[in-house]
């Protein structure tokens, strides 16, 4: 089976259509959301409507720290994000805001762990920016391969028998065996704000046959979105975020 690994959508419509145009040309089995699917975005209702859709074709969902804030609170993040959950709060339905309230922080599937943030304390939302980091998720964790996002930037770790750390190079669109001598720890990217220096949706295909991992890459109209994050009154960074992809 050939799973897509989309994360980080954050609202954005053009970009979340893009590649779910992309992934039905590509023989996929499964979709499994790893969080994030409101924030920073113009079109959050839109978004939660179609990953909602999804859930009810068989697609997994996961809770990202953006979707918590919303029945929640967005103390913690800074204030670009603040404002962001403040203006997308008023945009949801009572049922829209249920439902993310209501998604499990993570799903085990086989020797697969899909979460949104470190599999060590899912809720604190802790990055996965670092080998030191990646150490915390194999310890707190038994899964063969760990998936998760909210850093934005597409990543790979693995540990061996010995507990030796090692990270390795990104390459999109080459698929990479993830080798059953070691575990792995999957940074999917993000669809809707990649900050990797490509404006292009950043997403991920594992295929459980093969084991092979392949990181995507999908253009789509990034004019589009920036327009309506700025008809919308939302912080222009934001905006000029998704042109630059930083």
């Amino acid at each position: 089976m050939r799973i897509a690994l989309l994360s980080d959508i954050h609202g954005n419509r053009e970009a979340l259509e893009a590649v779910l145009a992309d992934a039905a040309a590509r023989d996929i089995g499964r979709c499994v959301i790893l969080g994030d699917i409101v924030g920073y975005g113009p079109d959050p209702a839109w978004c939660v409507q179609r990953i909602q859709e999804m859930e009810a074709a068989g697609a997994l969902v996961i809770r990202g720290n953006h979707d918590a804030a919303i029945a929640g609170s967005a103390r913690d993040m800074n204030a670009t994000a603040r404002a962001s959950i403040d203006w997308t709060r008023p945009r949801l339905s009572a049922a829209q805001t249920g439902w993310l309230a209501a998604l499990p922080l993570t799903i085990r599937e086989e020797d697969r762990l899909y979460t949104h943030a470190s599999a060590h304390s899912p809720g604190d939302w802790i990055y996965v920016t670092s080998d030191r980091d990646a150490m915390a998720s194999f310890r707190s964790s038994d899964a063969g391969v760990i998936f998760c996002g909210h850093v934005h930037v597409p990543a790979l770790y693995s540990s061996d028998i010995h507990d030796r750390i090692q990270a390795h190079a990104e390459r999109p669109r080459i698929p990479v065996p993830l080798l059953a001598s070691r575990r792995w720890l999957v940074v999917a990217g993000s669809v809707g704000q990649p900050r990797d220096g490509s404006p292009q949706a950043g997403w991920a295909i594992f295929d459980t046959a093969t084991r092979e991992l392949s990181f995507r890459r999908t253009p789509y109209d990034t004019a589009v979105t920036a327009g309506k994050i700025q008809a919308a009154g939302l912080p222009e960074e934001l905006a000029l975020r998704l042109r630059s992809g930083e």
